[in-house]
């Protein structure tokens, strides 16, 4: 299947008193058409700002980014107005992202107005009034305001934002990390519905590690800016290279009785500084299987077994 997101050597850095910060450190990732590529790791491993850049929120320090085959990096003016018809993103806080001096049909029609769709008002009625059902919003909820909604409709708006330009490709930046259990459930299988009848394409920011499990096709882990492992979904979680990919799942909550007394791995050691690194493995001062070499000059992404990728010298062999 033909790739719709592609990234080539995607940087972006921080300037700071004490030197570049690095988010984003060489990233290449591509993502096919119609599918989910779920970005999973700890929080400051540089997961949403990978997300910003490649809508375009934020300008990459260098590094390509291609959409459908088009050299998307750091447009501005009327090119990136136009790109995001195609381009859209959901956000963490459902509430912070939306304006609370507007209706919900006001914010949702808002994509309509600024980026000129030429629709009359009864037009762009029915258009939010369509979306509204599609994300599962009431009509009674029209003319309500975000602050006397639950955090799940508040979602639901932000969904239905993202999609009434009919785009093609939606960041998904921790979309469900601020609902209750049952309410993230019901978000995750309308998306899943959405992304089935309308041929979407998402990159799926978290830090859950069974939501991902849940959504996505291929998963790529980060850790400091970079990517430490990439591989389809199911085959991650039977198959752990990396071992702060190891680590991650080791953590995961068993809700099992008989898991009661078992030991439990814990992650020692001092966390590198992001401001500057040092050449190497950026997790080998917290990994048990760390030596000499590790710290020699960065470990790139590699192919160790058909179709799965890790960052790590001793992949394949721990």
């Amino acid at each position: 299947m033909a790739e719709l997101i592609r990234m080539e050597h995607l940087k972006k850095y921080f300037d700071t008193p004490k030197g570049m910060l690095h988010a984003v450190d060489d990233i290449n990732l591509s993502i096919e058409k119609g599918k989910t590529l779920g970005v999973v790791g700890e929080s400051g491993c540089g997961k949403s700002t990978l997300g910003r850049v490649i809508v375009g929120l934020l300008p990459s320090t260098s590094g390509k980014v291609y959409f459908d085959g088009q050299d998307i990096t750091n447009m501005t003016g009327r090119q990136h107005k136009k790109l995001c018809t195609s381009i859209q993103m959901v956000f963490q806080d459902p509430y912070a992202s939306l304006n609370p001096r507007m209706t919900v049909s006001q914010i949702i029609a808002e994509p309509l107005k600024v980026n000129g769709a030429h629709l009359s008002k009864r037009d762009i009625d029915k258009k939010v009034s369509e979306i509204m059902d599609t994300v599962g919003l009431a009509e009674r909820f029209r003319d309500s305001y975000p602050h006397e909604l639950d955090g799940g409709r508040r979602q639901r708006i932000g969904i239905a934002r993202a999609l009434i330009l009919d785009p093609k490709f939606i960041v998904c930046d921790e979309p469900v990390s601020a609902l209750d259990v049952s309410i993230q459930a019901q978000i995750l299988n309308l998306m899943m519905d959405l992304q089935r009848d309308r041929d979407l394409t998402y990159m799926f920011i978290t830090h859950n590690l069974a939501v991902v499990k849940h959504i996505s096709n291929e998963i790529v882990v980060m850790y400091l800016g970079q990517c430490v492992e990439r591989v389809e979904s199911e085959e991650l979680f039977k198959n752990p290279l990396h071992p702060y990919t190891q680590a991650l799942l080791k953590a995961i909550p068993v809700a099992s009785l008989a898991s009661r007394g078992k030991p439990r791995q814990i992650i020692k050691g001092e966390l590198t500084s992001p401001i500057e690194p040092a050449p190497g493995c950026r997790f080998a001062p917290r990994c048990p299987y760390a030596t000499p070499e590790c710290t020699k000059a960065d470990i790139p992404l590699r192919e160790i077994e058909p179709g799965h990728f890790a960052a790590c010298c001793r992949a394949g062999k721990i």
